[in-house]
């Protein structure tokens, strides 16, 4: 499509055909693109928009692979519906980006000495290194360039945006700037290291508290840093997104490098030791470390875990911006109901924007926290519907309509999904909702020991679909910041196993689903936030998940007769305190009566 950004259309023959000229003037026999920029984030400004381009796919993780003669798209399972949608099939072969790495493909397609080229920015070491192993082993030349041959060959690119950066106060943060800089300073003198790689955007704008305006829907900071043992901190950024005050704000020890000059700096390191993580940290910035003498110690980011662990200020923050949040959230659910009992069976796009506005009315509100999944009918079935890739669908009769949404404010990040019908529901519908339900609950009231890891607690949403002999292919949650990414590491709820264990503090979400291709897709989502949980014995301390997300399920989804006692009570429960949170907060006669019935007891 052409986009309103001024891009050309994404996704052609011609683009694909301008590639492979590109790659034989340059004398290399395959490319690697995949969905990332040399900040290796989920949200990637329009200008980094490559893998787009090059083939129309606008989900959040994938990657393409070109050949002289063949071309094959790599995703995962949440995007097997869309893929075939927006990815031309007779250009590009669909692949499933864990069953059959890219990798190994590209080893079939190729013979002994042909050349691989990949950006080195846009990967992590642990790729790169994978990469040169396994290629070097069948024989082929793995070539490396910054120069990036989509850049060349895409016409009408658009232009990077640069804004100032904002400075978050110490009321939102809980911590100043110094304090977090030489705390963690002492532990990466702990790990013999004399300064620390701190790469992803969203660790370095925690670090600093600052945030960004250049990402849609992640408010960071681009740049990249090395801090010290000492504290001091060596900023790499475009010195035009530093604001007036930025020095007054970070406190003493913070330097501002041109990104431009980063070669400099990372060669500055010789004979020092750095500690960078390789699973995370782009192979470019490791291998420069490396080339300039520096011995890297491999290790994780030592920002993503005290990140993740939010302190009181930031919990407190989180709780207030989802009350606000939930305000919004029940005007547009009321409004909803509303308007199909009027039989106005508005599209997804109307809709969405409608949320959004609601949203937008609240204090301290800055923008989504991602592009909304407005999603009817069908279109619920892939789980990362986006209605802006298509013509916006009608909200169907009788059917399920799924929104997923939230919200950046100044003191929290939002994420919430809630199923709900549009008009009388089947009964199958019913049950398969109230499984999706009994799941999110079960995980809700879960109380672990200290060391348990989401993985150890996955099965416990999944287990009423997999008795009847269903699943979902998404994780169950993942973390989520402060005024920060609505997707933040390291912990996750998931089948694959995550060796991070959950602490109090920890923001994650609590969203199993259920999803059949051309019918409905369904989610149950509420942030949540560990905490030490009060026990009978005291024998084991414990932890538990305190609900941030106060929004009413859709109590005509529920099929009563498939609860139990306890499911029925928690329900009741948290409608319970829903309405005492929110009720107060509502302006609207019409907005307090419907959530007042929404929150009527089941039992």
């Amino acid at each position: 499509m052409t986009a309103a950004t001024g891009t050309a259309a994404v996704g052609q023959p011609a683009h694909l055909d301008a590639l492979r000229a590109e790659l034989v003037s340059r004398g290399v026999d395959a490319f690697c693109v995949p969905r990332a920029d040399e900040y290796l984030g989920e949200y990637i400004p329009a200008h980094n928009e490559r893998l787009r381009w090059l083939t129309g796919f606008t989900g959040s993780a994938g990657m393409a692979v070109v050949t002289a003669n063949n071309a094959a798209i790599f995703t995962d399972g949440r995007y097997t519906v869309q893929v075939r949608r927006q990815v031309d099939g007779e250009q590009y072969q669909y692949r499933r980006l864990l069953e059959e790495p890219p990798l190994s493909w590209l080893i079939e397609q190729l013979k002994p000495g042909n050349k691989v080229l990949i950006d080195p920015r846009m990967c992590t070491l642990d790729w790169y290194q994978q990469a040169h192993k396994l290629l070097g082993g069948a024989g082929m030349e793995l070539v490396l360039s910054v120069d990036n041959p989509i850049d060349r060959c895409w016409e009408s690119r658009p232009q990077p945006k640069v804004a100032k950066a904002l400075l978050l106060a110490e009321s939102f943060t809980g911590e100043s700037s110094l304090s977090k800089r030489q705390r963690l300073g002492k532990s990466i003198a702990g790990l013999g290291a004399d300064a620390a790689l701190i790469f992803a955007p969203d660790s370095v704008s925690w670090l600093l508290n600052v945030r960004g305006r250049d990402v849609p829907r992640l408010p960071v900071l681009l740049g990249c840093a090395v801090l010290e043992a000492s504290g001091d901190l060596h900023l790499l950024v475009d010195p035009e997104r530093i604001p007036e005050g930025f020095a007054q704000h970070c406190g003493d020890g913070v330097s501002v490098v041109a990104e431009h000059e980063a070669g400099q700096l990372l060669a500055a390191w010789s004979g020092k030791t750095v500690l960078a993580d390789p699973a995370t940290a782009n192979a470019w910035t490791q291998l420069s470390l490396e080339a300039g003498g520096a011995t890297l110690i491999a290790g994780e980011d030592p920002v993503l875990l005290p990140k993740a662990c939010k302190n009181a200020v930031e919990i407190a923050g989180a709780k207030e911006a989802h009350r606000r949040d939930a305000v919004a959230e029940v005007r547009f659910l009321a409004w909803l109901d509303a308007e199909v009992a009027a039989g106005r069976y508005h599209d997804e796009a109307l809709v969405s924007d409608r949320l959004g506005a609601f949203r937008a009315e609240g204090e301290l509100f800055h923008e989504l926290s991602f592009d909304t999944i407005s999603a009817s009918a069908s279109n619920g079935a892939m789980c990362h519907y986006n209605h802006q890739d298509n013509r916006p669908a009608p909200l169907v009769p009788n059917s399920l309509y799924l929104v997923d949404s939230g919200g950046q404010y100044s003191d929290g990040t939002t994420d919430i999904t809630r199923t709900v019908v549009i008009g009388e529901p089947t009964q199958e519908m019913r049950e398969l909702f109230t499984l999706v339900l009994k799941g999110h609950i079960a995980l809700d009231r879960a109380r672990f020991p200290s060391g348990t890891t989401g993985t150890h607690l996955d099965a416990l949403a999944r287990q009423f679909l997999w008795q009847t002999g269903r699943d979902y292919d998404h994780g169950t949650g993942h973390g989520v910041g402060a005024f920060l990414s609505v997707h933040e590491g390291p912990q996750r709820i998931a089948k694959a196993w995550n060796a991070t264990p959950l602490a109090p503090g920890m923001i994650v979400s609590n969203e199993p689903g259920y999803y059949r291709d051309g019918a409905f897709g369904i989610r149950c989502e509420n942030l949540c936030v560990v905490r030490e949980a009060a026990t009978s014995s005291q024998e084991t301390p414990m932890l538990e998940f305190d609900a941030l997300t106060l929004v009413p399920f859709d109590k005509r989804l529920i099929d009563v007769s498939l609860l139990s006692r306890h499911e029925i009570q928690w329900i009741d429960s948290y409608h319970a305190r829903v309405a005492e949170e929110i009720m107060a907060r509502l302006e609207s006669p019409g907005d307090r009566d419907w959530l007042a019935a929404a929150t009527t007891p089941l039992a």
